[in-house]
């Protein structure tokens, strides 16, 4: 290391030795019960519900907290020595001690004392007890794991780069608090007695059903099991989704250049919509009082029935509504293809559907992989189309909510069918790993690409046209419905026009004191939208750092890093909502009944899209890209700011527009979260609907597509499309008889 390497290295360790210490000395150490931070900062040194962490383990008997002092002054000795395994193991170890010291204390003296039954009965009744982490908590355990970190790094680990190091132990601890505490205390349930006592009996005794596992359906006397149901619903799903969001891509990008942007706008509406807008839809035009039914009985005397609810009416609201996550995904895969391998293929005199199958499919495979995971998993933990559509038919996510809210009130069978649910996306992740294997799938590297896209095959295109074409117009049509039940009076008795639905719910007035917002909706618009807003970016950036761990990092338990990252949608929304309950309502970390909550839902319930997004993109970037930048003496943060993330900018917007707009009409996993003083648009439309007031609900969900329509043009303009250095197309393709002529 050279001498200026040195003083960043010295510099780094000062820096976050001195920020730890003064939080541990200067800021509130637990959780604020009222007031805000400024509040406390006068009483830091004072009484026990605001002191540091100095006063707390001086003045107020909680020693404990001194490990993460001691912690951090045994790692700032690293800056006194210059030997590399010298100061890496100091830095271990102090920040180790720290982190140990607070985190096990945290975990294991509560409220109430001991945390756990066998403390107890090992140590004795103690009278000792704490409240949940605060901002003292939070920044002092930041600055020990970044001194870990620069410990792990100087040791040789990550081949010695400390951002890598960092980011993979920073995304390790925010997936281990945030994702997989909460889901494993929930799913801790399924083995555990009425008594609390630890039994496989109990799991064998809740899942060993002919409910969940009969196969009665296949013999004809009788249903499926709810396992079978889910199963198969899902992988139909993930491959109906993967197929429509690819010719949708093809189409979008190969052909309908014209027609790109409406199409994008077209293809994203079921995603910026509240779900049950869509289950509403699709009951006005096939349910039994339907226009579908209506026109069967007009035209051929048919008598309407109930056929749309149960398996086809899931799986096609379904397939409305995850659709769109499979063309986010694909549109950035399809524009990634280099067309200089399309033109070599031509070349060699292959003709267009040759080359579309022998190059282009198989450069799409990563894509289509992850396209085809996060459809069936969305098909698992999917909620609210089964519930309103599903009739009689029965699939996990119905059968857990009914288990947590319904008379039975079982917390133990529902954590036993969550884990059902687990166990399904983890066999269908690791199969989603064999299939891509360590195959190459480049195809954006260093070199300037001047060539062409290849048009579609004319069997291609016509399957294009025949297969999305529909479908979009079916999603135009659903929509109108959706639109228009928010301008009349009452659907179905009385379709006068009016506006009274949007002045019930976002009306405005002018008084003594200047504008009021008399609607009764602002609240709760004003709630979500800023809530929403912190969740997106936080999103979209932990997503992409995953993502980049991923492809590019090198390191042991990264299989479990990557399924912990897609665990939250291997679960109903309704179990995450539940297990935040659990974790998050007692120390270490409060936070039920706070928007801090909230946000962290949202964050780590839409991670997975920015994820296989990135991991999609990042396929597909040349690691000599990375390389070059680097040997040009830039470091690692430099050479993502600027040369990895221009490249991955399709990534980028899938997950700032995903992330927002699901925050702003998920329903499930926020339901048990909200309180009076932050209610959701989804909550308050629920609560509509509840009453009977459809035309409210349906004005609300107008104003929130429209919000997030023009909030999703707005992120697409400010990110930019990414630039390739490829040739815009001619006005009329080439003839297949005559192979494009590479540029010079």
């Amino acid at each position: 290391m050279n001498a200026s390497s040195h003083w960043r290295l010295r510099r780094a360790i000062v820096f976050w030795a001195c920020l730890g210490t003064a939080a541990f000395t200067l800021l509130p150490w637990y959780f604020l019960q009222r007031g805000g931070l400024l509040d406390a900062l006068p009483n830091v040194w004072g009484s026990a519900d605001h002191a540091s962490a100095w006063v707390q383990s001086v003045a107020h008997g909680r020693a404990w907290l001194a490990t993460g002092l001691a912690g951090l002054w045994l790692a700032a000795a690293a800056a006194l020595f210059t030997t590399p395994r010298r100061q890496g193991q100091l830095l271990c170890a102090g920040a180790a001690l720290g982190l140990l010291g607070l985190g096990c204390s945290g975990f294991a003296i509560g409220m109430v004392g001991w945390s756990w039954d066998w403390l107890n009965a090992a140590l004795g009744p103690t009278s000792v007890q704490q409240p949940g982490m605060g901002w003292g908590a939070l920044l002092t355990t930041l600055s020990l794991l970044a001194l870990f970190s620069l410990g792990i790094a100087r040791l040789g680990g990550f081949k010695g780069d400390a951002f890598v190091a960092g980011a993979v132990l920073g995304c390790t601890a925010l997936l281990a608090l945030f994702v997989v505490y909460p889901v494993a205390k929930s799913l801790l349930g399924s083995v555990l007695t009425e008594d609390g006592l630890f039994s496989l009996g109990a799991l064998w005794d809740r899942i060993a059903t002919p409910r969940i596992w009969g196969l009665g359906c296949i013999s004809g006397q009788g249903r499926c099991g709810v396992a079978w149901n889910t199963l198969g619903l899902a992988l139909l799903t993930a491959f109906g989704t993967t197929v429509l969001g690819t010719l949708i891509a093809l189409w979008a990008e190969r052909e309908a250049k014209r027609l790109a942007k409406p199409l994008n706008i077209l293809a994203l509406l079921p995603i910026i919509t509240p779900p049950f807008v869509v289950g509403l839809g699709l009951i006005l035009l096939f349910g039994r009082a339907g226009l579908f039914n209506q026109f069967l009985e007009w035209g051929f005397g048919i008598e309407p029935t109930r056929w749309f609810y149960g398996f086809f009416g899931v799986w096609l609201a379904q397939l409305f509504a995850f659709t769109p996550i499979a063309f986010l995904i694909m549109r950035g895969v399809v524009q990634g293809v280099s067309p200089s391998m399309e033109e070599a293929s031509q070349t060699l005199r292959a003709n267009r559907m040759q080359t579309f199958w022998t190059v282009t499919l198989p450069l799409l495979k990563p894509g289509l992989a992850n396209a085809f995971l996060v459809g069936f998993i969305e098909s698992m933990a999917d909620f609210g189309n089964p519930i309103v559509v599903g009739g009689q038919f029965s699939v996990l996510s119905t059968e857990i909510f009914f288990a947590i809210v319904g008379s039975s009130l079982d917390p133990g069978m529902a954590a036993a069918l969550s884990l059902v649910l687990t166990a399904f996306a983890l066999v269908v992740f690791f199969i989603q790993r064999g299939v891509l294997g360590r195959g190459s799938f480049t195809t954006v590297a260093g070199k300037g690409d001047a060539g062409l896209p290849m048009a579609l095959p004319p069997a291609v295109r016509r399957l294009c046209l025949g297969v999305a074409g529909p479908w979009l117009l079916f999603t135009l049509v659903v929509y109108l419905f959706a639109f228009a039940g928010g301008f009349v009076q009452t659907w179905g008795r009385d379709y006068t026009l009016t506006l009274n639905h949007f002045r019930t719910a976002f009306d405005v007035q002018w008084g003594d004191y200047g504008m009021v917002w008399a609607g009764s909706a602002w609240n709760s618009l004003f709630t979500t939208l800023s809530l929403a807003a912190m969740a997106a970016p936080l999103c979209a950036s932990i997503g992409l750092l995953i993502a980049w761990l991923l492809a590019r990092a090198d390191f042991r338990g990264k299989a479990s890093f990557e399924f912990a990252a897609l665990l939250t949608f291997a679960v109903p929304g309704t179990v995450l909502g539940v297990s935040y309950i659990l974790a998050f309502n007692v120390p270490p970390v409060e936070l039920t009944g706070t928007g801090l909550i909230i946000v962290l839902c949202f964050v780590f319930r839409n991670l997975p899209v920015g994820v296989r997004a990135g991991t999609a993109a990042f396929k597909q970037l040349d690691r000599s890209l990375d390389e070059a930048s680097l040997m040009l003496r830039a470091n690692t943060l430099t050479t993502l700011r600027l040369v990895v993330l221009p490249l991955i900018k399709p990534a980028l917007v899938a997950a700032l527009v995903y992330s927002f707009v699901r925050s702003i009409t998920t329903v499930s996993a926020v339901i048990f979260l909200v309180t009076a003083q932050y209610e959701l648009s989804t909550t308050y439309i629920i609560g509509r609907v509840g009453n009977g007031d459809y035309g409210v609900a349906l004005a609300y969900c107008t104003v929130l597509i429209v919000l997030m329509s023009l909030s999703t043009l707005a992120v697409q303009a400010l990110v930019g499309e990414r630039k390739l250095g490829r040739r815009k197309a001619a006005a009329t393709p080439s003839q297949e008889a005559k192979p494009p002529v590479p540029a010079h």
